[in-house]
């Protein structure tokens, strides 16, 4: 797959990146080499292997689920200029 002129503006137009007209080359460039880099990895045979999230074997430390703090919404009213029933009341922004 080669990139040409147009796609180089048009993804630096949809990134919201300016890109001047002798910058073009350049970043043609690249990203031909990029996509030539990608093509090289769809050679390679993967059957057999196992999809991971890392390289490093990991568990996830558990604890458990309980609520430790909590259960002063009252306290954290006190604070607000105008509450009701423990939740904070604002002005009404969208008519």
């Amino acid at each position: 797959m080669s990139v040409d002129a147009e796609t180089v503006k048009r993804i630096g137009s949809l990134a919201r990146i300016r890109i001047e007209e002798g910058e073009v080359a350049g970043y043609q460039s690249e990203l031909n080499a990029i996509l030539g880099f990608i093509e090289q990895l769809s050679e390679v045979d993967v059957a057999g292997v196992e999809p991971m999230t890392s390289v490093m074997p990991m568990t996830l430390r558990l604890r458990e689920d309980v609520v430790s703090d909590g259960d002063y919404a009252d306290r954290i009213v006190t604070n607000a200029p105008l509450s009701e029933d423990n939740f904070f009341m604002v002005p009404k922004v969208i008519e």
